[in-house]
């Protein structure tokens, strides 16, 4: 029923409720919620996460490192203000376009 389960979800490590089985309550306390009566997804969904944390870890150092070149560069009056600006929106795309990548993810 899921409602004996939220007390053990909310001191574990990872709690995961299947949607249209479990109660609102173990749905509200569990990590991940499965909204489909299949726990096949379950790896599907393990792979993912792993596969958007590399993905965040990427657009991170992509992003902060544009930032700290930029910075100087732009204080320093290496790079004109525009120029930055282009530079840094360019690096915004790339980030988007990484992250996009998640949206093929199939395994």
């Amino acid at each position: 029923d899921g409602v004996n389960d939220a007390p053990a979800m909310a001191n574990s490590t990872v709690g995961i409720a299947m949607g249209a089985a479990g109660s609102d309550v173990a749905l509200e306390t569990a990590d991940i919620a499965l909204m489909a009566d299949k726990l096949e997804t379950l790896p599907f969904a393990i792979g993912l996460s792993r596969k958007a944390k590399g993905i965040i870890k990427q657009n991170l150092w992509v992003s902060l490192g544009i930032v700290a070149l930029l910075i100087p560069a732009t204080v320093f009056s290496f790079a004109n203000i525009g120029i930055a600006v282009l530079i840094h929106e360019g690096s915004t795309l790339v980030v988007v376009f990484n992250a996009l990548r998640l949206l093929a993810y199939k395994k």
